[in-house]
């Protein structure tokens, strides 16, 4: 059987990952879960019920590998398992309840959880982050029956527990939630400022002009780089909507102009994708003006969010940003985003200090 210590150094000599120290601390406790999973202590008078195993909130800087070392272990446990990204698995949730509140079901939330409980003893959560006050409200229900039943929970987030949720609406009501994470999972911050991911695209082209099939040739190759050909929808809860990514893996998204700006989005979603995503890549930005004002004015709105969160951009555009926007009311506004964008090709973009 391999170990998750095995795999990571197999990963390192083929070259898909980087030696990393501080990855390498925790290859450790990844190991010691991995081992409690798979050769479970037996309690009772018979010996038929395992023994709880603690689970890991891996936390740290973007780009550190997080959701890298947390695909290592889930690849090597063989128990009855599910890796979800947190926006999809809340997603489902809700899906779930509403179904169960179709039938006339009391708690909603039973009946998710017991479907989790019938299916996997391991459940591994990528980029755990609360946005939503309905989120807030179910994870504290749902996951309490989840520990209850000896589920195995492992996830990774970019702040502490003790971030989740920060400034939201009648945070006290989630912060049992946030006792109960710190009391069931051992909390391990990943420290380090190397962010790997932007490290595979040093000296990649990041802006793609004109629109035409070698720049959608030249997408497709870093794309399918970057995810290893994984992408999968992503969707997002905003305020109680529900906002589509066509294309998410691993911190990396990828979506159209049209998706992103063409559509009635506004600040708020384009936060959670800054949140959500390191990389996004951006099809067909077309020439702006005042016939597409409002999706230029969300374009500018977009870029400033992927900017302030230190996101790295690639994209497929008409033209270069200095000549993308030459007319029209917004022309003026539209110059602060011509040099984002320009600032935003440069190879150390985002980096750490």
């Amino acid at each position: 059987m391999t170990t998750v210590q095995e795999l990571y150094e197999a990963r390192v000599a083929s070259g898909m990952i980087e030696r990393d120290a501080a990855q390498e601390a925790i290859l450790p406790l990844l190991d010691t879960i991995r081992d409690q999973l798979e050769h479970p202590v037996r309690r009772g008078l018979f010996r038929r019920t395992a023994e709880p195993v603690r689970g890991l909130y891996l936390w740290g800087g973007v780009g550190r590998g997080k959701s890298m070392l947390m695909d290592l272990l889930t690849e090597t446990v063989t128990v009855p398992k599910w890796r979800r990204h947190f926006h999809a698995f809340m997603q489902w949730t809700h899906a779930g309840m509403n179904r169960a509140r179709a039938r006339g079901a009391e708690d909603v939330t039973a009946p998710v959880a017991e479907e989790i409980i019938r299916e996997v003893r391991f459940l591994a959560f990528d980029e755990m982050q609360i946005t939503d006050i309905a989120d807030a409200m179910i994870v504290g229900r749902l996951f309490e029956r989840l520990f209850a039943a000896g589920i195995t929970v492992v996830t990774t987030s970019n702040r502490p527990p003790a971030g989740l949720y920060e400034d939201g609406l009648n945070r006290a009501l989630f912060l049992p939630f946030i006792a109960m994470l710190e009391e069931r999972l051992q909390v391990v911050e990943l420290a380090g400022g190397t962010d790997h991911r932007k490290g595979r695209l040093r000296g990649e082209q990041s802006y793609f002009t004109p629109v035409d099939a070698l720049a959608r040739e030249a997408m497709d190759r870093v794309f399918d780089r970057l995810t290893h050909g994984e992408a999968r929808p992503l969707v997002m809860r905003v305020h109680g909507r529900e906002v589509e990514i066509p294309a998410f893996h691993n911190g990396v998204a990828r979506a159209s102009f049209y998706d992103l700006c063409g559509r009635p989005l506004g600040p708020a979603d384009y936060l959670a994708l800054a949140s959500a995503a390191r990389v996004l890549v951006i099809d067909d930005i077309p020439l702006l003006s005042a016939e597409n004002y409002n999706e230029a004015r969300r374009f500018v709105t977009l870029i400033d969010a992927l900017y302030e969160a230190k996101v790295r951009v690639i994209c497929s555009a008409a033209a270069r940003p200095e000549m993308l926007y030459l007319e029209g009311e917004g022309v003026f506004d539209f110059g602060r985003t011509v040099s984002r964008l320009n600032e935003m090709q440069a190879a150390e973009w985002g980096k750490e200090d």
